[in-house]
């Protein structure tokens, strides 16, 4: 039987509440008018800076909500807005932090590349644009139901769509474009044919409200409940470049600006992500006894595909010449191990299910920025992003060739990086919940990229380059390359106590249970 929802209207209150969203929208638009009335000379670099001052005071105004929600070092209760369809919860506030945080190293990075770049025309919309994006992105962290979850990750897709072909002249951009705009078409299908079946089976598209009824929907209706939980990870798998849904990251990455190319690797996998665990937690932890069996057959079609990217995305980059495809690959490979903490369910012997997938993304976020940084400014000297580029990359900007050993490093997860302890983690909770099978994969497809990572240190140590004249970085894209070393040496140096924060902020009962 179908509930009836009611009208919740927006408060005041509540729109303190949805401060960050809305300061980003207002300078969106207030960046739009600039556009349109401010010469192009002036406005180009300068709405880039502005767009960095809206993500950071963005960013300001989430960490003084969470540290308002959590004082005294106890985690506070969600605020449910709209009839809970957007939550402002601890989940949904460390998610956000990530995603600005991010996008603000790639606005910087950005910054650092826009002035050689001649193939993109609109500069000031490679800027603005990411606004809106992470919004949608900030929207999939916190909603509540399906539809603000579906209308967040359209507004993510079609912004990133156009930030994908904004390299007018290049016509690997263009193909990128529409490549991407095929492929996300399917995933919105798919996940839109997921989320249907849910609510024809519920009668609700409330999270809350799908944990409720779904036991009951499981007695005359199992198998369209596996039908939309298996579509809903087919869509999202598609986002996340998970094997054997990859196919399009490659070919995208490489067309896009190197920015954009950080962005959809990152924040865009990330909120993917976030709206995913959601759905899964919110949904499946409550099903018992004899209707145990359709979660656990859920959470091992997880598992499933947390394998196979880790093995197709190692197995593919072995063949790379291309930095910005092996990092694609590079970013398949995450994905798996990021999928890992979401398929393995909750357990007594094993419960740190989001402080190891938090971690870990965290660790992705700077790692893979700081690669992608360091691969803008070699191909802006070099002129192309194959690997030979970085050939003699030690002689020619030694500093550099570092911060790279150190993301290398970490994403081949060794000592001591955020990579390394990332990887532990997970793999310590694999087999602490007895999936010894997948631990034997994450091992694998660690020991495989350990090839295909120190390509990159094979070039730049023992590579004479043809080139010898030093590679110039701007001065932003060093800022980016070195906040991301240094935080990636962070994370190496001090896991345990970002663990051990993550697990005093989150709480499974306020931020994910919504059982009314």
């Amino acid at each position: 039987m179908l509930k009836e929802v009611p009208f919740v209207p927006l408060t005041w209150t509540d729109m303190l509440y949805l401060a960050p969203e809305f300061l980003l929208a207002a300078v969106f638009v207030l960046l739009i008018l600039l556009d349109l009335l401010m010469p192009r000379r002036i406005t180009r670099l300068t709405i880039g800076w502005l767009t960095l001052a809206g993500i950071a005071g963005s960013l300001l105004l989430v960490v003084l909500r969470m540290v308002d929600m959590n004082q005294g070092g106890v985690s506070g209760e969600a605020i449910q807005l709209l009839g809970n369809s957007y939550r402002v919860d601890d989940f949904g506030s460390l998610l956000k932090i990530m995603f600005l945080a991010g996008t603000a190293l790639v606005t910087l990075l950005a910054l650092g590349s826009v002035r050689d770049d001649e193939a993109i025309t609109a500069r000031a919309e490679y800027f603005y644009l990411l606004l809106p994006a992470l919004i949608g992105a900030m929207m999939m962290a916190s909603s509540g139901n399906l539809v603000t979850l579906y209308i967040g990750l359209e507004l993510l897709s079609l912004t990133s769509y156009i930030l994908v072909g904004l390299k007018r002249k290049s016509s690997l951009s263009a193909e990128a474009a529409f490549k991407y705009v095929v492929t996300g078409g399917i995933s919105s299908a798919m996940l839109l044919f997921g989320m249907s079946y849910l609510y024809g089976i519920t009668g609700t598209v409330d999270l809350g409200g799908i944990a409720e009824a779904l036991p009951a929907a499981l007695t005359d209706f199992k198998a369209l409940a596996y039908v939309g939980f298996f579509f809903i990870i087919a869509g999202f798998g598609i986002k996340v470049a998970a094997a054997p849904f990859h196919a399009w990251a490659p070919d995208v990455y490489q067309g896009a600006p190197t920015p954009i190319s950080t962005f959809l690797a990152v924040i865009a996998k990330g909120a993917a992500f976030a709206a995913l665990f959601r759905i899964i937690y919110s949904t499946l932890l409550t099903l018992r006894d004899e209707h145990a069996i359709v979660a656990d057959d859920i959470w091992l079609a997880l598992l499933v595909l947390a394998a196979a990217a880790m093995l197709a995305g190692a197995m593919a980059a072995l063949r790379q010449k291309n930095a910005k495809r092996l990092l694609a690959l590079s970013g398949v490979v995450n994905t798996g191990y990021m999928l890992v903490p979401i398929g393995l369910s909750l357990s007594v012997v094993h419960s740190s299910n989001f402080s190891e997938f938090v971690y870990y993304f965290i660790a992705y976020l700077f790692m893979t920025i700081g690669a992608f940084a360091v691969v803008s400014a070699v191909s802006r000297a070099s002129g192309n992003d194959e690997l030979r580029s970085f050939a003699g990359m030690y002689y020619r900007a030694p500093w550099t060739a570092a911060a790279m050993v150190v993301f290398v490093l970490s994403l081949a997860g060794l000592p001591v990086t955020g990579g390394f302890f990332g990887k532990l983690f997970i793999l310590l909770g694999a087999a602490n919940a007895k999936a010894y099978w997948l631990v034997v994969i994450i091992v694998a497809s660690s020991v495989i990229s350990y090839y295909f990572y120190f390509g990159f240190v094979r070039q730049m140590f023992m590579r004479s380059g043809s080139d010898e004249e030093r590679i110039r970085v701007p001065v932003e894209t060093g800022i980016v390359i070195w906040v991301c070393a240094a935080a990636t040496i962070a994370l190496g140096l001090f896991p345990g106590p970002i663990m051990e924060w993550i697990d005093v902020v989150f709480s499974l009962q306020s931020d994910l249970m919504m059982l009314g």
